[in-house]
């Protein structure tokens, strides 16, 4: 009894120093960017099974979790330079079938890149998106040109659709409206790249980073030299394999999305809380996300997409609390957007909402992107028979259960 009592408190000091220790971030995905071939698809796809699998080894073997592998091609809007609208479904399912052979996700970039292109294209792309888990596409709404007022009514269309013919609403997880947004995002579905490809970037799940750096800290400026040095140092090691890996494929390493993800056991709602000490939504939020998304813009390595703060809704148990709660409105997400990204991230929506309120929120952040000049996107989640005041009942295990929010 008596070494019991002695071991206990050993044993408990042992447990708090280890979960004091700031932990590795999770690998969300390595993305490899490659252009195909329609002549060789299932080779092409091959040899890019054949880096990710390389990469995965390379970046497990330096203690890393990798969570998903993936695949973006050039742009679903080139396709149709090369093929018929019929000839283009068939490549698209026959993808389909490959990344579920291959265990990947598989994204084919933006179905209108500008405000010229046919929007039969993307009608094809969400009639295909509706009954897959595999593919992911997008609309590029915003540029250095301008706001696209066509791809915005074809993305609200598409959201629509998916709305209605997917299994509750949930293809829209695997579609966005894209503003800004530079290439090689690791980041689905947003993802694209316009060059020759054989280039690699890597998407972070590391709310749990940003979270165990602010245990101590008492005073925002202690919480931001913490914070950017921690942060500094998981995402130097991150680079490190990834140029490792390049060493010996010889696939160009594009960067890392130093996005600090959600995950399953790390909440990013949660260390906006801990900085702000204030329930997400509180007076305070918005500084906290300007800080963390400081911190993250200028960490010393290379970065893509949209490398800013990511405050996915139903990617994340704090935030659909507080969304539970009221706590969270669609105005103040555009607000904190202003500070950070990505946009508006999987917002559950009530199923009644019309066309055209989803246009109009789809023009708002292209609006704001382009006002910013910084890349923001949306992926809105309608759920189809649900109303203001109702649960999700999602079976998604990427997507979290919240109460629907009336829209103003």
């Amino acid at each position: 009894m008596l070494l019991q009592l002695l071991l206990v408190p050993l044993i408990a000091s042992i447990v708090t120093c280890v979960s004091d220790e700031p932990h590795k971030p999770r690998i969300r995905g390595i993305t490899a960017f490659l252009r195909m071939e329609l002549a060789n698809l299932h080779s092409r796809i091959l040899e890019g099974v054949s880096f990710l699998r390389r990469a995965n080894d390379l970046f497990q073997n330096g203690g890393y979790d990798v969570q998903t592998l993936r695949i973006t091609t050039q742009p679903l809007v080139e396709y149709r330079q090369q093929i018929s609208l019929r000839d283009l479904g068939s490549v698209l399912r026959t993808m389909d079938d490959l990344a579920d052979q291959h265990k990947l996700t598989i994204s084919v970039g933006p179905a209108m890149q500008s405000d010229e292109d046919d929007p039969r294209i993307v009608d094809l792309l969400t009639e295909i998106l509706a009954g897959s888990r595999h593919l992911a596409g997008s609309v590029r709404v915003a540029d250095d040109s301008g706001v696209h007022l066509n791809a915005i009514e074809a993305a609200a269309k598409a959201i629509m659709y998916l709305s209605q013919n997917s299994p509750k609403g949930q293809g829209n997880f695997s579609f966005a409206a894209i503003a800004m947004l530079p290439p090689y995002c690791p980041f689905f579905p947003g993802s694209y790249f316009d060059g020759a490809g054989n280039h690699f970037s890597v998407a972070l799940e590391s709310a749990n980073v940003v979270l165990n750096s602010l245990r101590s800290s008492t005073s925002h400026e202690l919480q931001r030299v913490t914070l950017q040095k921690t942060f500094a140092g998981a995402l130097t090691a991150v680079e490190k394999v990834a140029n490792r890996v390049t060493d010996l494929t010889e696939w160009s390493f594009a960067g890392i999305d130093a996005s600090p993800a959600p995950g399953e056991q790390a909440s990013i709602g949660s260390a906006i809380e801990r900085l702000s000490g204030a329930p997400f939504g509180s007076s305070g939020t918005l500084s906290a996300v300007a800080l963390i998304t400081n911190v993250v813009r200028n960490i010393p390595v290379d970065r893509v997409g949209y490398s800013g703060l990511m405050m996915p809704i139903t990617e994340d148990h704090t935030l659909a609390k507080r969304w539970a709660e009221g706590r969270i409105s669609i105005d103040a997400l555009l607000a904190y957007s202003s500070v950070s990204g990505t946009g508006l991230d999987t917002i559950p929506l009530p199923g009644d909402i019309s066309e055209m309120q989803v246009r109009n929120l789809v023009r708002d952040v292209a609006t704001l992107a382009i006002t910013l000049r910084k890349p923001l996107s949306v992926r809105l989640l309608p759920v189809p028979g649900k109303r203001a005041g109702e649960s999700t009942e999602f079976d998604d295990p990427r997507l979290v259960n919240t109460v629907l929010q009336r829209l103003p």
